[in-house]
């Protein structure tokens, strides 16, 4: 019988080779977020004024920047090997997939779409009317808490916690593992991580996950 239902990954770190969407962006418009890294790292600022800070870098860099334009960026994101095979994988066995990540959602859609994952959740960079950067950004995953988005999947594929794997690689994860039956440190970026997870796979292809949860699906 088929032990899960819904796998939740991360996006950052997990499906693409970045440590961020976010970074993407600065690299691709040349300019520097480690001082506003360093200020949310620091508790000096909440996750909003970190996403004002890095669209201001932005919007400094070209004042007239469409959200199209940062759409476009996300095509040449370098991606983590095997997500079309996993995802197949998952849907052939009957199990949903979905993303949560604290990521742009431009991002997440497009992996979304590409691959097919059924849904996803992920931060929105807020626009004018006519497409450009309103300069601030709407927080939809709280990077204290992603478990409140792994719970809302969980109700909405109409499963429960213990039939659900979450996926992810860094401390802001923790609490999606502690809403899932079993949790999979990929990559991980730091003990805690690991600590936190049923399993640590440390992979250049995000299929390798399969092993643990199709196994336990037996």
């Amino acid at each position: 019988m088929q032990k899960y239902d819904l796998v939740c990954f991360d996006m950052d770190g997990v499906l693409t080779k970045l440590r961020s969407s976010w970074c993407w962006v600065h690299q691709c418009f040349d300019v520097d977020n480690e001082p506003a890294y360093q200020a949310y790292c620091n508790g000096e600022i909440d996750e909003s004024e970190f996403m004002r800070r890095d669209i201001g870098l932005w919007i400094a860099k070209k004042p007239d920047v469409t959200i199209d334009e940062i759409a476009k960026l996300f095509q040449d994101m370098p991606l983590i090997g095997g997500i079309q095979e996993t995802i197949a994988c998952l849907k052939a066995n009957g199990i949903r997939s979905v993303i949560v990540s604290g990521g742009i959602d431009k991002a997440a859609l497009l992996i979304k779409n590409e691959f097919g994952f059924d849904d996803f959740a992920a931060d929105e960079i807020c626009t004018n009317p006519d497409g450009t950067l309103t300069g601030e950004g709407s927080l939809v995953v709280d990077l204290r808490d992603k478990g409140i988005n792994v719970r809302h999947f969980i109700e909405k594929y109409g499963t429960t916690p213990e039939r659900t794997v979450s996926i992810g690689n860094s401390y802001t994860d923790i609490p999606m593992f502690k809403n899932t039956g079993m949790s999979i440190a990929f990559n991980p970026t730091d003990h805690y991580t690991s600590d936190a997870a049923t399993y640590t796979v440390v992979s250049d292809n995000i299929a390798d996950v399969l092993d643990y949860i199709l196994e336990e699906d037996k």
